[in-house]
């Protein structure tokens, strides 16, 4: 009796053994947890939704998806990043070697720069004219290829905001050399959700996180427009007006205009070299995203001023680099015209026309 109870619980354990196994054989097949590769300290899974992170981005041959992290961010330790790349070979007719192609999705999770040279290029990245506001109250813009979220007061180091950004990186390397390549990462929506559970996550490790993790009900308003020539006035601004000289190779891009933030780019074009930043002018009322402006320099010399706009505070902020810095009084002038005209249209006085 009790020999063949024995017997019975090896064969009933053996059979629960195959069907855990055989569990484990289904959900590998399927990409189910727990097997799925995750990236970003366990923010995203393979095939969670942006077509990036899913089948989609190994179409090419010999893809391979891959990813690298730093630490989790902790509040000892604020600063993390992390990155998914996809990496793929092609076989290239005119040459012995392989053509490779390397796309990735770079985060970073922790205070804004606090260098002014550091601080200026960071926001030339991440409020760009291509970038549309996040709704429901988030204080960030998104993009098909950036996007940048500002974290609650709770996260702030040494008064400054903390911040998450992704950007994507695209690279092509053949005989003819190693040539920049541009993608998109996902939809303007993809993206918005890949930015907020990577947010949640880092600020959950850190320590600062809300009550209620961060998220999007109401849908996302596009407002930029597509690139076009630096035009004259510069991002149809009154008063904002360069000599670009023969030949320039200038494009702008005119992103939001609302009352309480726009945006615009400009950059310079070159083929196979990522874009040039060139010039960008930025109103910006919301308090988180006036913080990314606290501690750089002041002055309408700096390309900074600040203003109470309906009971708001406001900074008004223009930087110019490259060819159209070397005319510093076209810059002065076109940045007290940016204000003056912006800070009309919204209702805030800042002064006339220079």
């Amino acid at each position: 009796m009790a020999g063949g109870g024995r017997k019975r619980l090896g064969v009933v354990g053996g059979l629960l053994a195959g069907a855990v196994f055989a569990t484990g054989i289904g959900l590998y097949a399927t990409d189910s947890p727990p097997f799925r590769d995750s990236y970003c300290w366990g923010a995203w899974q393979e095939n969670s939704g942006p077509s990036f992170l899913g089948e989609e981005a190994l179409g090419k041959s010999g893809s391979v998806r891959s990813g690298t992290e730093s630490k989790p961010p902790s509040a000892e330790r604020p600063q993390a990043t992390c990155t998914v790349a996809v990496s793929s070979t092609v076989e290239d007719s005119d040459s012995d070697e392989p053509l490779t192609f390397d796309e990735r999705v770079v985060v970073d999770y922790g205070p804004v720069p606090e260098a002014a040279k550091e601080r200026r290029a960071w926001l030339a990245h991440y409020l760009h004219g291509s970038a549309a506001p996040l709704p429901d109250g988030l204080d960030g813009l998104v993009a098909g290829d950036r996007a940048m979220l500002v974290l609650p007061k709770a996260c702030d180091v040494d008064g400054r905001p903390s911040v998450v950004t992704l950007r994507s990186e695209g690279w092509g390397d053949g005989h003819l050399g190693k040539l920049a390549m541009p993608f998109t990462i996902a939809t303007y929506s993809g993206v918005t959700r890949m930015l907020l559970e990577v947010a949640n996550m880092g600020m959950e490790k850190a320590g600062c996180a809300p009550d209620e993790p961060l998220r999007t009900t109401s849908p996302l308003v596009t407002v930029a427009e597509a690139q076009e020539s630096a035009g004259d006035p510069l991002c149809r601004i009154p008063g904002v007006r360069f000599a670009f000289g023969d030949g320039a190779r200038y494009e702008q891009q005119v992103g939001a205009v609302t009352p309480r933030l726009q945006t615009c780019s400009v950059v310079w074009k070159s083929r196979g070299e990522p874009d040039e930043p060139a010039a960008q002018y930025v109103m910006a009322g919301e308090p988180r995203t006036v913080a990314l402006f606290a501690g750089l320099p002041e002055g309408a010399g700096q390309g900074l001023s600040r203003a109470v706009c309906d009971g708001r505070p406001t900074v008004f902020y223009g930087h110019v680099r490259g060819g159209l810095a070397a005319d510093k009084a076209a810059a002065e002038r076109s940045f007290k015209n940016f204000v003056a005209s912006v800070g009309n249209r919204i209702g805030c006085g800042t002064g006339g026309r220079a």
